[in-house]
């Protein structure tokens, strides 16, 4: 138990050093009144999209919950087995699951709401030099990042402790995963209708800058970066730590840490809620959360740093707090006396975690020759940078999936399925400031739409545009992250799933698990499909909405009639609301459906055909996006022709294809293998 109180504690120093973080940050120089006027609209605009997200996902949480009362709590439960806990009598997974969703709803709306207000500040302190404005956005999206992983911990911890139980964290996990797959597809839809409607006119049709003043898109650009990339990115992240941790003290519960002969693993060894193997992801993401902190205080950038430059002073704050996890967790398992292995099976999770960040840098910065190769391309035309970029993002795919079966592999041979578990909550140990690392850039890129907007001299763009390329390769790194912890942290639910149904195996010989792993790998390209599909029509809409105001109003263009900008926002609003319904309820219907009609077994491999399709597809969305909005930097940086060129003009078009690919699809993709997984745990108790 002291163990818990260690993470409660850790829960509130971040929320605390959040709050402190947000305090100070406020207090920087927001700049001149056109600079905050432009802030004002960016921060509106988020507001009111995210009231009417809510708005509508408040009321799924009552229906769900409802559910979950009158089908899970009162029913199924009853007929197992109960741990502990007195309060048997309470609807124990719906108030969790309530509590879930949220805590991951809250995370986002705070996460929106600093940097919305550090865009400006940031653009701001671009005037003076390059470190203090990677300071300030850094600053916001270390707010971000201890944000998460303080209400997941501090929450996770109190439910275990009320309950003394197992089973209403998964209706926690539940909550977070829900709400964050409609976040990050409604964002998603959002930024990427206006991004699409403000580039295709705006720079190849109009021939104005990104970010120009007289593109009508240009404020919903900004206001998608924030509801996407940072309100979305939060509950997505939150889900993927929440997850990790529920996965694996479920299996803490069930499963034996060590071999018993020939590599097999009892399923019955460990029977105590107390025991030291359920007890310890606590401890580790307790000192995830301290080493992150600390860790954020490590970066720092000189004057005149260059892009290597700038990246090396992200990882060195990310491999400070990472080192600082590995010596916390060293001491752990020593004071709790269980089997050192269990360290190495922590460092292993990192190792991978980092392994899959350097190769998604490598795929995806324009620093190394894939992402320059690729803007050669462009000077062919866009069918060319098309083709080459979806080569380099299936290519991208193959060293983060060895990786990945590799750490599944060692950590089996090490402590069993539980290993597996483990390892996840070893690579989002340090999520408070890889998170930060991802979360920034959406500020700087906000940061340099201000300097544009309010004509400040060139070299503040130019700092802004270097702290923005670097968001960019940040952000695909954060997604492999986050795609490599959900393939292990999906697995590790599987086994729980398993285990809640009394499956020992899916044997693919028996005709209702391989129907399972055909429908499970499909639901990935199917939803993939909706998602892209959503954002082309959203994006149609913008895009005829700015023809037709540069139509309609000619005197835009001169500067004598001013764009609507609200215009836009709606319909990038209503569009996104609209479009994110179907394909988040795909995710929780069709597990409940294959279980109902098929059977456990049908389901067991469902979930398993879409952990191997999705964790391909999710990799090769998110690579390729990255590489082809590098791309297009990298010309616009001066080469093949610069701005304005007609290879321009190609890599516009390939940004035009990635962005959906790596902010709506592919993101979405490791919420969905998690969210089927934690469906099938919850209600698989009704499918016997």
């Amino acid at each position: 138990m002291d163990i818990l109180y260690l993470a409660l504690g850790a829960g509130l120093i971040g929320l605390v050093f959040a709050v402190v973080s947000a305090r100070q940050l406020m207090t920087e120089d927001e700049g001149d009144e056109t600079m905050r006027s432009i802030g004002v609209s960016i921060q509106e605009g988020a507001a009111a999209f995210l009231k009417r997200e809510y708005t509508f996902l408040a009321g799924f949480v009552v229906v769900v919950t409802a559910v979950l009362v009158v089908f899970i709590d009162y029913d199924a439960l009853d007929k197992l087995p109960d741990k502990g806990g007195e309060l048997t009598d309470l609807p124990r997974t719906g108030i969790s699951y309530l509590l879930g969703a949220v805590a991951s709803a809250t995370a986002g709306y705070i996460g929106m709401y600093v940097a919305v207000r550090a865009n400006v500040r940031t653009a701001a302190k671009a005037r003076i030099g390059l470190n203090p404005a990677l300071r300030v956005a850094f600053s916001s999206g270390a707010v971000m990042g201890v944000t998460v992983t303080g209400l997941s911990l501090l929450f996770i911890s109190l439910l275990y402790l009320i309950f003394q139980n197992v089973s209403p964290l998964t209706g926690f996990a539940f909550g977070a995963s829900s709400i964050a797959l409609f976040a990050r597809v409604g964002g998603g839809i959002f930024t990427k209708a206006a991004d699409v409607g403000a580039d295709l006119v705006g720079k190849v049709e109009a021939g104005i800058p990104e970010d120009d003043p007289r593109n009508p898109a240009t404020i919903a650009d900004n206001v998608g970066d924030n509801v996407g990339d940072v309100a979305g990115m939060g509950a997505d992240l939150f889900e993927s730590y929440t997850g990790s941790i529920v996965a694996t003290v479920s299996l803490g519960a069930i499963a034996v840490v060590g071999a018993g002969e020939n590599g097999v693993f009892e399923s019955d060894a460990i029977t105590q809620y107390s025991s030291d193997a359920f007890i310890l992801p606590f401890g580790v993401m307790a000192v995830g959360i301290i080493a992150s902190i600390i860790g954020t205080f490590l970066v720092r950038a000189n004057e005149n740093a260059n892009m290597g430059q700038l990246l090396w002073a992200l990882r060195t704050g990310i491999f400070g707090a990472s080192a600082i996890a590995l010596v916390g967790t060293a001491i752990l398992v020593l004071a709790l006396d269980v089997d050192f292995v269990l360290f190495f099976v922590v460092l292993v999770g990192l190792i991978a975690g980092q392994v899959i960040g350097t190769v998604t840098e490598y795929y995806t910065a324009y620093e190394f020759s894939p992402t320059k190769k690729l803007a050669g391309q462009a000077e062919t035309g866009a069918g060319t940078l098309v083709i080459g970029g979806l080569g380099l993002g299936m290519l991208s795919t193959a060293v983060p999936l060895l990786t990945i079966v590799a750490a599944i592999w060692i950590t089996f041979e090490l402590a069993g399925l539980y290993g597996i578990a483990l390892a996840a909550v070893g690579m989002l140990a340090p999520l408070g400031i890889t998170l930060a690392t991802d979360a920034y850039g959406p500020v700087a890129d906000n940061a340099g739409g201000i300097a544009e907007q309010a004509g400040l001299p060139e070299e503040v763009r130019d700092r802004t545009d270097a702290l923005d390329s670097l968001g960019n390769t940040t952000a695909a790194t954060g997604k492999g992250f986050a795609i490599g912890s959900a393939v292990l942290t999906s697995l590790a639910l599987m086994v729980t799933y398993s285990q809640v149904v009394g499956i020992n195996s899916f044997d693919l010989l028996e005709v209702e698990v391989l129907l399972g792993v055909l429908l499970g790998g499909m639901m990935p390209f199917v939803f993939g499909a909706m998602t892209m599909g959503a954002v082309g029509r959203a994006a149609t809409a913008m895009v005829n909405e700015v023809r037709r105001q540069f139509r309609e109003h000619p005197g835009i263009m001169d500067g004598t009639e001013s764009p609507d900008h609200t215009r836009a926002v709606s319909i990038a609003t209503d569009g996104a609301l609209r479009e994110m319904i179907l394909p988040g309820a795909i995710a929780v219907i069709v597990p409940v459906l294959v279980g109902a009609v098929l059977g456990p077994e049908s389901l067991g491999g469902l979930l398993a055909g879409s952990i191997a399709a999705g964790a391909v597809l999710a990799l090769m969305m998110a690579n390729a996006g990255g590489a082809w909005d590098n791309a297009k930097k990298y010309i616009e940086s001066g080469h093949h022709g610069g701005k304005g060129s007609e290879s321009h003009k190609a890599a516009v078009v390939g940004d035009t294809v990635g962005d959906p690919f790596k902010d709506t699809s592919g993101p979405a993709l490791n919420i969905l293998l998690k969210l089927m997984s934690i469906v099938a745990v919850v209600f698989g108790p009704l499918f016997l």
